[in-house]
């Protein structure tokens, strides 16, 4: 949640912004339907339609014509946001192995321990507040 957060503070955009991108990236060079972005995010087709407008506004995304039907778009993350991206989630993943880097086996097993019932711990509540 955390790498999340950072990720969308040094790319000054929200969470369904960088979610997209993400989902986008994962794509790579597949065609994408801003439906099929809409039905991802569990958000209406004129709220996708806003969003888009932002992302090609700022140039992190662009809009193909569908060749076939030109009624429909496809939607492809752009070069320089896969870089920005990837540059960014790089350098938190560099800073995340030098965080472990060194730690005994015991101090590991120790950490995933606590991570585990602490992660477990807040499933539950998330399941009992529903």
């Amino acid at each position: 949640m955390a790498m999340r957060r950072r990720t969308r503070e040094s790319m000054a955009m929200g969470e369904n912004e960088l979610l997209v991108l993400r989902y986008l990236i994962r794509k790579g060079d597949a065609l994408v339907r801003p439906v099929e972005l809409a039905t991802y995010l569990g958000v209406s087709t004129a709220s996708m339609t806003a969003l888009l407008d932002r992302l090609e506004k700022s140039g992190h995304i662009t809009r193909v014509a569908n060749p076939e039907d030109r009624r429909s778009i496809f939607v492809r993350a752009t070069a320089v946001t896969d870089d920005e991206v990837r540059g960014t989630l790089g350098e938190m993943h560099e800073r995340m192995y030098a965080a472990v880097e060194g730690m005994t086996a015991a101090q590991a097993d120790a950490v995933i321990g606590f991570l585990t019932r602490m992660s477990a711990a807040v499933d539950g509540v998330a399941v009992e507040a529903r």
